[in-house]
């Protein structure tokens, strides 16, 4: 029987960092899966997690707990069938709803195969101050749906946020367990906590997104001898611009990560080949992290999400510039 975790949290809250990190220190006696999500039609996670010791699916291009969820079904069932790992990790993306894929993975057809184990949802107290998210019904239904909330990136958290936090707390955790760290280094264990008793989360509003991907599990790909290509995608009150490079082309460091600090979106996270090799981009408001790798990607991506439409070109033509060959 497969051990099952939903890892969720909103846009920026570090998921993937923790999930690089439980990775990390799998056991490795065990065989793990991951099935991520984003909203993006790219698929940075994607590039992020290969190679890490478990087997990958991806989900690009909305929600998974959409379209009765069928890409996510497609998904799971062929991970179960081929791989049949030990523990399933899933990363919905930041902007979806937990209520029908919590629904689906306790579903009596999955009940011989998956044990569905604690639902981990990481909060950074920041969030708490940005009137967007608070007021956005996906943060707060990811919170709900929590059996272990972990409060993460506390090391940038001020006093104002810490306060902020402790009045949720006192109004909204109602006895479930409560973590802080940093990096999303959280123990193990926390994995094979019991999931708790279903608290009712309200349905989720209708929202829109542009269709996934004809495969509905693949990432975007480089078609014939296009160099690059875009992709843009929209809902749930946020949009999504993205880019794909071929292996060949090379990006000026400096330059690339100027434009990555200063664009003016809310998210930029990208995957992409410099000189030396490969340099990684995290970066949520003004928190900038950036990771320089020897080995080189097989293809650069990187992806800007922001709370309304941007001038898209205007930034892809700054990002063009970047290039060296």
């Amino acid at each position: 029987m497969t051990r099952v975790n939903l890892l969720t949290g909103f846009l920026g809250s570090g998921k993937t960092t923790t999930l690089l990190h439980l990775l990390a220190n799998k056991p490795e006696n065990e065989n793990w899966a991951v099935l991520v999500n984003e909203f993006g039609e790219i698929g940075i996670d994607g590039a992020l997690l290969a190679n890490r010791g478990a087997t990958l699916k991806e989900i690009p291009g909305g929600c998974m707990c959409c379209v009765n969820g069928l890409p996510m079904q497609v998904g799971l069932n062929m991970l179960l069938k081929q791989n049949k790992p030990d523990r399933l990790l899933i990363e919905p993306t930041g902007l979806g709803h937990p209520r029908q894929l919590l629904s689906m993975l306790s579903a009596e057809v999955y009940q011989p195969w998956l044990q569905l184990n604690a639902t981990i949802t990481l909060l950074d107290a920041r969030q708490l101050g940005d009137a967007r998210v608070i007021a956005n019904e996906n943060f707060r239904d990811q919170l709900v749906a929590a059996d272990i909330i972990v409060g993460n990136k506390s090391d940038r958290w001020h006093e104002s946020d810490r306060l902020a936090l402790q009045r949720w707390q006192e109004q909204f955790l109602q006895g479930r367990p409560f973590v802080t760290t940093q990096f999303g280094q959280i123990s193990l264990s926390l994995l094979d906590t019991p999931r708790g008793s279903p608290r009712p989360i309200p349905q989720p509003e209708h929202h829109h997104h542009a269709p996934a991907p004809a495969s509905g599990i693949a990432a975007l790909r480089l078609e014939g001898q296009s160099r690059w290509r875009r992709a843009l995608n929209e809902g749930q009150g946020y949009a999504a611009c993205g880019w794909i490079f071929d292996s060949e082309t090379v990006f000026d460091t400096i330059p690339l990560l100027e434009w990555a600090r200063l664009a003016p979106v809310d998210r930029v996270k990208g995957v992409l080949r410099i000189a030396d090799g490969m340099v990684s981009i995290n970066r949520q408001g003004e928190d900038l992290h950036i990771e320089t790798y020897a080995s080189a990607p097989v293809d650069s991506r990187v992806e800007m999400i922001h709370s309304q439409s941007s001038n898209w070109n205007e930034l892809q033509s700054a990002l063009l510039k970047c290039r060296l060959r």
